[in-house]
């Protein structure tokens, strides 16, 4: 038995694709904080979550379940609508042909 559930996990992520990503990006620098505990560097974010879980992907789940790691979606540009597109490339062709046949 997995705790916490995983059915809760996919309410948290939204589909099974954000949670693999998002679990296994935390779980990487979770495990790197503890390989570096004793360099000093200060940098790398501990486990928010007091665990007594020996794996870091199950470290990532709970700081999930905990709502402690969250995400959010982000794009550059907003992709144009292909239908605009083939229409305003449609209407100029149509354009350029009335010029020239007169």
């Amino acid at each position: 038995m997995m705790n916490p559930p995983i059915e809760t996990l996919l309410e948290l992520a939204g589909s099974k694709f954000m949670l693999v990503t998002l679990a296994a990006t935390r779980a990487r620098e979770v495990n790197a904080y503890f390989n570096h505990l004793g360099d000093g560097l200060g940098s790398l974010i501990p486990p928010q979550v007091i665990s007594t879980a020996a794996k870091p992907l199950s470290i990532a789940f709970e700081e999930i379940a905990a709502h402690k790691i969250t995400f959010e979606l982000t794009q550059d540009e907003e992709p144009e609508d292909a239908a605009e597109v083939v229409a305003a490339e449609v209407g100029e062709d149509t354009a350029d042909d009335e010029t020239i046949s007169e």
